[in-house]
């Protein structure tokens, strides 16, 4: 039986396709991956000093912006994160919903389209906090991600939903370990305005960003999973917690610096990505 699409949920969703193929939100959307690739990018070079013994330190993206918006160029800085990482906000919606990508409709790809939501959903509440620090608002050390679980676990199925959160980010770890495959990383790219250099270096740089991304969410999934089955929140801990976590094993120092470099290579990643990804507009 054929589906019938109303004509006014058509001439929505081509307004919005419109809306979102517009030339200046897609320059804005390629300011998004240079402010993303800087953000992961002091992440990586603090937690490499950190290795090295050398003055450095734990921090995650919100650490990362707050450093950026304590320089002496600061608040122009905060301006750029927050109309950049507002708009890449905005992209994550539009890879979700109109797949540009060509993940497609099977449980794999709409799993990956979820994803491209929950970048959209996280990257507005990083906006925030950046729009937060322009209008004068001050910076918490708190681990946002222990702050998340300790509410959760006051609700009444709390404890099975904490436990639920652990195991959707452990999944997420392991598909950034299947996004690394090099036919993933290069349907986002438009290969063809790329030298055979390029394209192998910006594979890899995906490959290694990828793989740091992995370790560092089956991490924090692992410290959720954790804190809900022991209903202990302090268990839970985000970026930060997973840095100094593999710092602490034997040969952490080691463990941390290929990590910190695989951020270091995210950070480039996107910041290629800036000037070849391929956006709704040229898909």
């Amino acid at each position: 039986m054929s589906t019938h699409v109303p004509a006014s949920a058509r001439g929505a969703q081509n307004a919005a396709r419109h809306a979102a193929t517009q030339p200046w939100l897609e320059a804005l959307e390629r300011l998004g991956y240079v402010v993303r690739g800087v953000v992961y990018g002091v992440m990586g070079y603090l937690a490499l000093g950190l290795a090295l013994s050398r003055s450095g330190a734990a921090t995650d993206p919100a650490g990362s912006v707050a450093m950026l918006g304590a320089s002496p160029f600061g608040r122009p800085l905060l301006v750029a994160v927050v109309i950049g990482l507002g708009a890449y906000s905005v992209w994550g919606f539009v890879r979700a919903i109109f797949d540009p990508w060509r993940r497609g409709s099977d449980p794999t790809g709409i799993a990956q389209r979820l994803g491209y939501a929950w970048s959209g959903f996280a990257y507005a509440s990083l906006t925030l906090f950046a729009l937060n620090l322009l209008a004068g608002g001050g910076t918490t050390t708190a681990d946002t991600t222990q702050s998340a679980v300790r509410s959760i676990l006051t609700l009444p199925a709390g404890r099975l939903l904490a436990i639920a959160t652990g195991v959707v980010t452990i999944g997420v770890g392991i598909g950034q370990f299947a996004e690394a495959d090099s036919a993933q990383l290069q349907k986002g790219v438009k290969q063809w305005e790329m030298s055979p250099v390029a394209k192998r270096l910006v594979l890899w740089l995906g490959r290694l960003g990828m793989f740091s991304r992995g370790v560092t969410f089956t991490l924090v999934g692992w410290f959720v999973l954790q804190a809900g089955l022991h209903r202990d929140p302090s268990g839970a801990h985000g970026y930060r917690g997973a840095f100094i976590f593999l710092l602490s094993q034997p040969y952490g120092h080691l463990f941390l610096a290929v990590v910190a470099l695989g951020f270091v290579a995210l950070g480039l990643h996107s910041l290629a990505l800036a000037r070849w990804a391929r956006l709704l507009g040229s898909s």
